[in-house]
């Protein structure tokens, strides 16, 4: 994680950014007037996103968590993928 103050953030603007996007870094930038800011890239937001939504109930973590502890039993069974 990286912490760059506004200006800083602006003037290295490329360089930050191909961070975020090639090296997976998340940037804070920090603001002395108002609130600080995360840059992130997109497919990190979305699979967070894809997370939340995932565990945002009882019901889909208790699946999840049950789905996880078969497959470490070696209880799951490979299926190869239909092919059109």
């Amino acid at each position: 994680m990286r912490v760059v103050n506004y200006s800083e953030f602006r003037s290295n603007l490329t360089e930050n950014l191909n961070a975020v996007n090639d090296d997976r870094e998340i940037v804070i930038v920090a603001r002395s007037q108002g609130k600080n800011v995360v840059v992130m890239d997109l497919d990190e937001y979305n699979a967070l996103q894809e997370t939340l939504h995932l565990t945002s109930t009882r019901a889909n973590r208790k699946r999840l968590e049950e789905a996880i502890t078969e497959m470490n039993k070696g209880k799951s069974v490979k299926h190869k993928l239909i092919e059109k």
